[in-house]
């Protein structure tokens, strides 16, 4: 693959645990307080099936750049793990930054 479209795949990646990442904390900050506080479980619906479909857009994503940058398997379950976690896939991001500067450089 080359670096151009490494590059396109890993600013791919990073825009959707970024949209991933914000969707789980509207979840959980948001819908999930309307559900049990104001009786609204349309919230919770709605938001879930969104947060469910950028989940598995970003596991999607995870695997593809696993393979592109040749990552290690403990790489593929930090980025799995990070999902699962609030503010982790802004965390991982820390990491996904280092790797598109050192992309940049080759």
């Amino acid at each position: 693959m080359e670096k151009t479209n490494k590059q396109k795949l890993l600013h791919r990646f990073r825009m959707v645990g970024m949209a991933e990442g914000i969707s789980f904390l509207v979840l959980l900050l948001i819908a999930m307080p309307l559900k049990y506080l104001a009786n609204i479980p349309e919230a919770v619906k709605v938001m879930g099936w969104i947060h469910g479909a950028l989940f598995v857009i970003f596991i999607y994503f995870a695997f593809e750049v696993m393979v592109a940058l040749n990552k290690n398997l403990i790489w593929l379950i930090k980025a799995f793990v990070a999902a699962f976690i609030p503010l982790g896939t802004f965390v991982f991001d820390r990491q996904l930054k280092k790797d598109a500067a050192l992309l940049a450089k080759l």
